[in-house]
């Protein structure tokens, strides 16, 4: 099975197959290759949709090029613990990051929120979180601001008053209780103009659907969230 990185005329066979609608796995097949180097190709440079190989060509170049500039600042070499590979590390926090960015998430806010993810602790101050993106605190302070309004994480204090940044299992439940909650104001405006446009007049009937949708979805997401958390911290019986 072939190493090393991606050639250019591998790249052009990756956007022919994706042209075909094959999968990852028959691409990865066909090019001899692992699968999640197609997977991680595709998703860090614009996905099955937007990826084109020229572009992804010159994107991994410059990338190249970009770590080699910073190669002197050390950042390359942080020991991974456990044993871990350092570049499959860092591929697959781009990949991550890139998915993030691709559900809606801007950015700096996917990468400072993949980077909370990855580590071992789950939490990371401001100055640790602007050290390991290379970025400037004010840039990290954005970023956060944005993840605590929309509940993906919190905030707390450190033995020595330093506010960290922590994700931990309850993070998607509480952004999911919030998602939930963010509708109801909707669903109230909704309900309200059905008075104002007249019961019963095409306009107010379609008020009346979309707060009706919404208060079902937002039910369903309510409860959803609180029976995955309860299977979540439900301790797995022991074998007889």
């Amino acid at each position: 099975m072939p190493g090393g990185r991606l050639t250019q005329q591998e790249r052009q066979q990756i956007a022919l197959g994706l042209a075909d609608g094959l999968a990852y796995a028959e691409i990865a097949r066909r090019l001899d290759r692992p699968t999640s180097t197609v997977t991680r190709e595709v998703m860090r440079n614009g996905g099955p949709a937007g990826y084109r190989a020229d572009l992804a060509h010159r994107a991994t170049e410059h990338r190249t090029q970009r770590r080699r500039r910073a190669a002197p600042r050390g950042t390359e070499a942080v020991p991974q613990p456990h044993g871990r590979d350092g570049e499959a590390v860092r591929a697959y926090e781009e990949m991550f990051t890139t998915v993030l960015m691709q559900a809606g998430t801007p950015k700096m806010m996917a990468r400072v929120q993949a980077a909370l993810y990855m580590t071992d602790t789950g939490s990371l101050t401001a100055a640790e979180l602007a050290q390991r993106l290379g970025v400037s605190p004010a840039s990290v302070s954005k970023a956060i601001a944005f993840l605590e309004g929309q509940g993906l994480v919190r905030r707390e204090k450190d033995e020595r008053r330093r506010d960290r940044y922590v994700v931990d299992d309850d993070i998607w439940y509480q952004a999911m209780i919030a998602s939930a909650r963010s509708l109801v104001q909707v669903i109230e405006v909704s309900r309200q103009g059905v008075g104002v446009l007249g019961p019963g007049t095409p306009a107010a009937v379609r008020l009346e659907n979309i707060a009706r949708f919404l208060d079902f979805v937002g039910e369903s997401i309510t409860r959803a969230a609180e029976q995955g958390r309860e299977v979540l911290h439900t301790k797995p019986a022991a074998t007889p």
